[in-house]
This record gives C-alpha cells, structure tokens and sequence, in this order.
C-alpha cells in the first residue's frame, strides 16, 4: 500500500489562499529553489502541480501555497491538519539557476509571492544584494511579507489600491529605482503573466537579464498534456518538463496569454460544481475531473 503523506499545518494566509505543510521527508532534503511537486489528495482525484515555498529537511515538511482557483484547489483548502494526501511527487522541474551575480531584484505579484520567496533566500545565501519589490491589489492579498524580508537587504511593497506600501504596481517601483540610478545585475519576475510581461518589457528596456517562472500554467506537470506549452525564442518548450523558469526576454507572452483564456471558464465552472455538491469537503467526491492549474 502507498504512503500517505499527513498535513501538519494548514490554514488560509489570506482570502482564498492557503499554506499547508506537509510531512514528505525525502522530498524535504532533495528540494532546491524553483522546483515544484505534484499532489493528488484523493483517489480520483486529479494532479495539481505546487511550487515548494518552503522546506524543512530536519522535520522532513514542506510547504506549498495555493490559490483556490478551481475544484482541486478547493477541496485542498477545505482540508484540515492530520488529514492525509494520496500522493506527493517531486521534486521536480529545473531548479533555479543561483550564483553570486551581484544585485539580484527578485519581483513578485499574488501568489507569485511564493515561489519568489525560496528564489530570493537562495540569492541571499549565494552572497548577493537582494533587493524585493512584492505587490497585490489591496493589503489583504499580500503574503509573506514577513519572509520576504527577512532574506530581502531591501523591501519594497506595492497595492493597487495604495492600502499598504506604495500605490501602484511593482512596476512602478523598479522604473523609480533605475531612474534614481540604482544598478541591478539580474531580475528574477513571478506573478500573474499579464505582469510577468509588463515586467520584462520593462527590464529588457533596462537590459536587466531576466528569469520568469511560468509554474502557473502547468496542469499534469509532465508534459504529456502538452497543456503548458509556450514558445521560447522560437522553439516550443514545455514548462514543467523544460522549466519552469526561461528567460523572460525570448517568452512569447503574447501567444501564451491567448492560450491561457481557455481554461478560465472550465476552473470557475469546476469551482461552482463542487461548492455547490459538497457542502461538506470531505464527502465523496465527484469522479469526473476538470483542469484546475
């Protein structure tokens, strides 16, 4: 019989969001920044590829966060601590590319928050100036603040609203900081892909080299869907096989953005099904499966 894999810690940081630890101990001590797993928290469940945000090899947890975006997403929030998940996967994908670059700018929208974070730690212990500029659309969407900073030399916060931090967007913050003369040597952009290409655009205006994470598109997490397919300076790549990180100047975030519009109506409708049939979440579930990532 397969392991089951306990959840630890879960609670919602912010609305509709939730960060759950769990006990995965091999995984714990192999993980490394940028890489993801695959859960299926049920037996027919479907599988839903999750950034690592955090690890503790000597407890053997980690922790991944995740938006309720869809039937999958849902029911993982509606889990409680000491409740077991069928199957935990990873790691997996291409770690990031660390080394001691100089002033690294880590940039992070949403839920982009939390890859972002373990990227930024490891570019703080490779010896590099770490400046973060995170943003959400009111204060409370803002996670990790407190994480952020404490492997940030610098931090910046963002809301569109101007509820907390700057008004305005991230953007807005790094354009200041170039103009008032301060030199970055590499960006690292995770957040929803509108802003990943806002952010490139302005970083290549820069010449700022730039790293994106595209961890949002994927669906199986092993290419066989072909569902995270993006062009990449011309070629077809498959991000959870080939990523999930890129260079974000050969992204073609056009395409991609056009792409991405499909599978909008199938999460919300996924969501409503299941809110709607299973007032209670841990009551048998509906066999049927919807794209949820």
């Amino acid at each position: 019989m397969s392991p089951m894999y306990a959840i630890l810690d879960q609670k919602v940081i912010s609305p509709g969001v939730t960060k759950t630890v769990i006990a995965v101990p091999r995984i714990a001590k192999k993980r490394k920044p940028g890489q993801f797993v695959i859960l299926r928290l049920y037996e027919k469940g479907e599988r839903i590829p999750l950034t690592i945000a955090d690890a503790d090899p000597e407890r053997g947890t980690i922790t991944v966060i995740s938006q309720n975006v869809g039937k999958s997403t849902a029911y993982l929030e509606h889990m409680k601590v000491s409740d077991e998940i069928l199957d935990v996967v990873g790691p997996l994908g291409h770690p990031t590319h660390i080394e001691l670059f100089g002033h690294v700018v880590c940039i992070g929208g949403g839920i982009g928050i939390a890859p972002l974070y373990p990227i930024a730690q490891g570019m703080k212990n490779a010896g590099n100036r770490v400046t973060s500029i995170i943003g959400a659309r009111t204060k409370g969407l803002l996670i990790l603040e407190e994480e952020m900073r404490s492997v940030s030399d610098d931090l910046a916060i963002s809301t569109d609203d101007g509820s907390y931090g700057e008004k305005g967007f991230v953007s807005d913050i790094l354009k200041k900081r170039v103009e008032d003369g301060e030199r970055f040597d590499k960006a690292v952009v995770i957040g929803p892909v509108p802003m990943m290409r806002v952010m490139t655009l302005l970083t290549k205006s820069y010449n700022i080299p730039t790293v994106v994470s595209l961890n949002s598109i994927m669906v199986d997490g092993t290419g066989m869907c072909g569902a995270c397919r993006v062009t990449v300076d011309g070629t077809t790549k498959f991000t959870c096989v080939d990523g999930p990180e890129f260079d974000g100047f050969q992204v073609d975030f056009d395409e991609l953005m056009h792409r991405l519009k499909m599978f909008d109506n199938l999460n919300v409708q996924a969501r409503a099904d299941y809110e709607e049939k299973h007032k209670n979440p841990h009551c048998a579930v509906r066999e049927e499966s919807h794209g949820d990532e």
